[in-house]
């Protein structure tokens, strides 16, 4: 019998205070939430590294865990150990005359089969046994036929009102990711050929198969008051109210109270890049002032834009149409704010960008360096730490083959550099360094 140790069990009575301490104190990605019917509870899986954390809160004042709190108070509720045969393991278990709660299996969280072994048999350590379901929370590779009976993360809209500005440090620059508020896209559409039956279990989804995402711009200056250089701008607040609701759009906090959290308004900004035109990512470019009219948002920058992407924005057919709005990007040109690049360049000393195709022809990403420390600001290369794996593109890409080759040869740049890698649109993780070889890459956050 080969037994690993899985994950421990950690009962909770405030949820929102754990997770303060787990997410926001340590870092600690939290994944899609999953109710357990059977036992009354629900479970917030935490990775860190080969061993997860399980959150555990009761839904019922009669479920196990709210009766193990009201008894011995919230903390250290279990350990699990995986193995392949559970039933052959209980008759094992049951053959050395070990005290048993679960004489047969029962369904688990995400999927799997467990059983417990009584206290009494194990020094006074509830011990769990489980069975893992055919896809593994973790699932690197899109094979079709895994994972055909996975359960599927529940749904738990993001709480716009949550949000906050991040702050890191990197040499002679602070870096400042900012928020713009939520939006949804089809979870199908967001992994492309990747099975539901795989990244669900990554990722929950609403009623109408969406999936949470955010949007953050950053900023970056110079930590003695040099020039405020702004990536991307989120998704602005032109748009109609059938947009908001196909989007499932949420500003209820978006980038105008992100600015003023680090005590900047739209005045401040002094240089705008563009990873490229896709409105969630140049709608803030551009408002209506009260006459109606478009304008620049930041009415004192220079907007650069790859001179490629421009060209394809302002000539779309009808593969990439809805994504260029020309509401968002035209008015610059009007103005006379536009600065084109054409190559790989450094826009401001410690920022560069560099052209990452795959999702868009001439999509490209910004590299900052200072004091020998870097970071890279993905933009759609890598929208989320879920797409990590290789193979997890996004079906909006129109060159998901150079989106591959493109990840390769910048994960081997970031890795090589120890780089900060910042994700534009995951709602929990916005930063992280790669940890792990490739073809097992997992991200390690940091906040």
């Amino acid at each position: 019998m080969t037994v690993r140790l899985d994950h421990i069990g950690v009962a909770v009575a405030d949820l929102a205070a754990a997770l303060a301490f787990y997410r926001d104190a340590l870092g600690l990605h939290v994944e899609g939430v999953e109710d357990v019917a059977a036992q009354r509870v629900r479970a917030h899986f935490v990775p860190a590294g080969d061993v997860a954390l399980e959150l555990l809160e009761g839904t019922s004042p009669d479920s196990p865990i709210a009766r193990f709190i009201d008894r011995r108070g919230a903390g250290l509720h279990h350990i699990t150990f995986r193995v392949d045969d559970i039933a052959a393991a209980l008759d094992r278990l049951r053959a050395l005359g070990i005290r048993l709660i679960d004489e047969r299996p029962r369904p688990g969280a995400e999927g799997a089969l467990v059983a417990f072994i009584h206290p009494s048999a194990a020094h006074g350590v509830l011990v769990e046994l489980k069975q893992a379901a055919a896809t593994p929370r973790a699932a690197d590779s899109p094979d079709p036929a895994a994972g055909a009976d996975a359960t599927f993360p529940a749904w738990t809209p993001p709480d716009a009102h949550a949000q906050r500005v991040r702050r890191y440090t990197l040499g002679d620059l602070e870096i400042v990711s900012l928020y713009d508020g939520f939006m949804r896209l089809d979870g199908g559409a967001m992994f492309g050929v990747v099975p539901r039956t795989i990244w669900s279990a990554k990722v929950a989804t609403d009623e109408r198969n969406r999936i949470a995402m955010g949007l953050r711009p950053l900023l970056v200056r110079g930590v003695s008051g040099t020039r405020t250089l702004l990536i991307d701008a989120g998704i602005g607040d032109k748009e109609s109210e059938k947009f908001a609701d196909i989007y499932g759009l949420d500003r209820s906090k978006h980038l105008d109270h992100a600015l003023a959290d680090v005590g900047l308004s739209v005045d401040d900004i002094d240089i705008v890049v563009a990873t490229h035109l896709h409105f969630d990512h140049a709608g803030g470019f551009t408002r209506r002032d009260r006459s109606g009219r478009l304008v620049p948002r930041f009415p004192r920058a220079q907007y650069v834009v790859r001179r490629g992407d421009w060209d394809d924005a302002t000539h779309a057919n009808e593969r990439n149409r809805a994504s260029y709005r020309t509401d968002n990007f035209l008015p610059l040109a009007e103005s006379g704010v536009l600065t084109f690049v054409d190559d790989d360049q450094t826009i401001v000393p410690g920022v560069r960008v560099q052209r990452t195709p795959g999702h868009t022809a001439h999509h490209q990403s910004v590299w900052i360096d200072s004091g020998g420390r870097h970071a890279l600001f993905l933009g759609d290369l890598v929208p989320m730490a879920a797409h990590v794996p290789e193979p997890w593109i996004m079906g909006f890409d129109l060159q998901p083959m150079e989106t591959l080759a493109t990840k390769k040869a910048v994960f081997a740049s970031a890795e090589e550099r120890d780089a900060l890698l910042f994700f534009e649109h995951d709602p929990v993780t916005i930063a992280a360094r790669l940890r792990g070889p490739a073809g097992n890459r997992t991200v390690e956050p940091e906040d």
